[in-house]
């Protein structure tokens, strides 16, 4: 597993930590998943998300507030409560607070069921966990799918960020999301940022909570330290 922060870039302090996996020779999460049996799939995913508890406690500072972000398949989870329980039982056993977990629905299939997905973050919320769907704005993951579930956080696809500068269409699109998020009790993530003025453009729209290699780059097995030089000054 490799570890990559979301900075708050008022602050400059982190607000999480996304555990991503990766290969033994650094491939991609999407490269080692597609050599993974499709009836091993979401064995696989289980095991992924006890991996990173196990990391983060031993690499997260046990008086900090920084939050672990796991991705998971939520058509994986067939009961959330008995699902939770591999990852409930990792974080007692090396002493990570599980109320600093924080789920991330990823979207590499569609959600069959969006009751049921939908039961599942209700479940994870009443246990005090954070939930975000993943790569809003691309793929499955759309208006619909957000009126339907009412998670705690949103994270921006960066299609829609990558070259947002320049684009009035994406800063338009964009802005108009955190708005409809910020109405709705949802705070957004922006994913995916890889030049200062990027940045630049989503501090002027009012995201908060960034995350891409201009920050930082993943790091397997380490907590890296994000790039605060790249954040441009609060203007008046």
């Amino acid at each position: 597993m490799a570890f990559q922060p979301i900075v708050d870039i008022r602050t400059g302090s982190i607000f999480a930590y996304e555990a991503l996996v990766r290969g033994t020779e650094g491939q991609s999460a999407g490269e080692v998943l597609s050599g993974i049996e499709p009836d091993m799939i979401y064995k696989f995913d289980q095991a992924c998300r006890v991996k990173a508890i196990e990391l983060a406690g031993s690499l997260f500072a046990a008086d900090g507030d920084a939050k672990l972000s796991i991705n998971f398949m939520p058509n994986a989870v067939y009961e959330p409560n008995a699902c939770i329980r591999a990852s409930l039982s990792a974080a007692r056993r090396v002493g990570f607070d599980p109320g600093r977990l924080m789920f991330e629905f990823t979207e590499n299939e569609q959600m069959v069921d969006v009751a049921h997905v939908r039961h599942i973050i209700e479940a994870y919320q009443a246990r005090g966990f954070t939930t975000a769907i993943d790569d809003f704005g691309a793929g499955y993951a759309g208006l619909g799918l957000l009126a339907d579930l009412r998670p705690d956080m949103l994270k921006i696809d960066m299609a829609l960020i990558r070259g947002i500068d320049s684009s009035a269409s994406r800063r338009t699109i964009v802005a108009s999301v955190v708005r409809m998020a910020e109405d709705l009790g949802i705070r957004c993530i922006a994913e995916g940022i890889e030049t200062a003025a990027e940045l630049r453009t989503l501090r002027e729209i009012g995201v908060r909570l960034c995350q891409g290699y201009l920050l930082s780059r993943p790091t397997v097995e380490a907590l890296p330290s994000p790039a605060l030089a790249a954040v441009p000054a609060a203007t008046a």
